[in-house]
């Protein structure tokens, strides 16, 4: 059975239509939709359709709605953000796709004081919207309901102003004084966690003094020293199966 995320589609009471071109051209010309088959829908906000193919056209797609599958209003397990410098030889577009996999609720690309890739206004726009299908891409893939946010790159400074929702916010760094995942009080549970991935050559020390100022706890993810990439999915896959305990 096929399953679809639609960014935007129409719902009238058992009906939805989908409209959008490029959509309809993946269902009509590429997978060859036939009504009658039966297929999965699913939006943003995690709500999912168990549907059977109405009607195909050049300019919708229509959907008899079988089932819905409503999101609950909580999320279960732990919220995962990861804000991750650029990295050098390693692709963003990887580390965006496998944190997709892992159920990373957010993901922020980080400029930091040493991250050597530096990139135009147009740029980033054009980056980010490669990252965000990318995402998508893997959201099918992985079978998940939710799509993170990708948000646009930011500077440390940027990404230390909004940390008021988080109530786990770790930086890991090579140096200074720092403690181990399992030595964290983690008996209660944190709600929504954020980790900061620094770039080839770590984290200034201005930019660690800055972490730990807005809550960061510097921690050590042992004597390896990891690429950008490992470390993200290191960290992530932790909290993922953590969270799921």
């Amino acid at each position: 059975m096929h399953k679809f995320f639609c960014l935007s589609f129409n719902v009238l009471e058992d009906i939805i239509s989908v409209d959008d071109q490029e959509q309809i051209h993946h269902m009509k010309d590429v997978l060859r939709l036939k009504p009658g088959e039966e297929v999965d829908l699913f939006d943003e906000k995690g709500n999912e359709y168990d549907c059977i193919v109405e009607k195909v056209s050049d300019k919708a797609i229509t959907f008899v709605i079988a089932h819905r599958h409503l999101a609950p209003p909580k999320r279960e397990g732990v919220g995962i953000t990861v804000a991750c410098a650029i990295p050098k030889n390693v692709k963003m577009d990887d580390i965006v796709d496998k944190l997709t996999q892992l159920g990373v609720e957010r993901i922020i690309p980080l400029e930091t004081r040493r991250v050597i890739v530096r990139l135009s206004a147009d740029k980033k726009k054009e980056r980010l919207e490669r990252w965000k299908k990318i995402a998508l891409s893997a959201t099918k893939q992985s079978k998940r309901n939710f799509v993170p946010v990708v948000e646009p790159i930011q500077s440390m400074e940027e990404a230390m102003s909004n940390l008021k929702n988080f109530d786990l916010k770790l930086i890991p760094t090579l140096g200074g004084e720092r403690r181990a995942l399992k030595e964290l009080e983690l008996e209660r549970k944190p709600q929504n966690v954020i980790v900061f991935i620094g770039p080839e050559g770590d984290f200034t020390d201005e930019e660690v003094e800055l972490a730990k100022k807005n809550g960061c706890i510097p921690v050590t993810l042992g004597n390896l020293v990891l690429r950008v990439d490992t470390a993200a999915i290191a960290l992530a896959s932790f909290f993922r199966l953590y969270g799921n305990n």
